[in-house]
């Protein structure tokens, strides 16, 4: 938290405000926070008990008085022009994004970077700014909330939904991609961390809510069309397919496994 901190504290673009919601943690963050809040820029906002993710961004939207919200989670930086640069296309779509850089534990970069680098060709293909409403039909291609920012005004008017707390990027992205544009910079602005306790490296079960489709299905009864509904067959067995081969690979881990074989490492299962 304190290398996050000091990556605000060294931008090129010094109008902002950098609001801490402390989600109730057990370590010391609370008092290494506090150790940089005699900078007026920064207020710490404490949670009396966990609230989870959704919780606590709408806690900071509350707080925030800018225009523009940029998210940066507490293990990942900016590098010093990152919010010169995104304030400089402001003007282009109300949804931005930038690339990444991968730090951290140097075995789980090289698992996720194909991930990465597949995102960044596909994102390649693209003229921005543009809708990329249907982009979010299998996988969720803005890889960390740390390289979004977004006007406010879209946010709290949009329906912090999604029935899976960490999964809540990607339903916000199809809620708020549906009548807005998105602009992508094509530059590492933002280090993402990956580590032993990060999100990305547990092992998770496959989810049973499809989260996109479900977020699909909600921007649908808010405006009905065949099209629309047809989109979300498609993408609803598209995932049902995906979630197929998971399992598949998650038994084949198991077997592997009881046999005494090495897994191989996934960002995924």
């Amino acid at each position: 938290i304190s290398e996050t901190i000091k990556s605000v504290l060294a931008q090129t673009y010094s109008d902002w405000e950098l609001i801490v919601v402390d989600d109730a943690s057990t370590d010391n963050s609370v008092e290494t926070i506090k150790s940089f809040c005699d900078d007026k820029r920064i207020k710490l906002i404490c949670h009396d008990k966990n609230k989870g993710l959704k919780n606590s961004i709408l806690t900071g939207l509350k707080y925030a008085n800018g225009e523009w919200i940029a998210f940066l989670e507490s293990d990942d930086t900016f590098t010093p022009q990152t919010l010169e640069k995104r304030v400089a296309h402001c003007s282009k779509a109300p949804i931005l994004f930038n690339a990444v850089n991968l730090i951290g534990d140097e075995d789980w970069i090289e698992e996720i970077q194909k991930q990465v680098s597949q995102t960044e060709k596909t994102l390649s293909a693209l003229e921005f700014p543009t809708n990329m409403f249907k982009k979010f039909d299998k996988k969720n291609p803005i890889l960390t909330f740390s390289s979004v920012m977004i006007k406010k005004d879209l946010l709290t008017e949009t329906l912090f939904g999604s029935p899976v707390d960490a999964l809540l990027d990607w339903w916000l992205y199809i809620n708020l991609s549906f009548k807005n544009e998105i602009y992508y910079i094509d530059e590492k602005l933002t280090n993402w961390r990956v580590h032993s306790n990060s999100y990305i490296k547990k092992p998770h079960k496959p989810h049973l809510c499809f989260v996109n489709v479900l977020a699909y299905i909600n921007v649908f009864k808010q405006n009905p069309s065949i099209g629309l509904f047809l989109f979300i067959i498609n993408c609803t067995i598209k995932m049902t397919l995906t979630r197929l081969k998971v399992y598949y690979i998650s038994i084949i881990r198991k077997i592997k496994s009881i046999l005494g074989l090495k897994n191989r490492k996934s960002p995924l299962f």
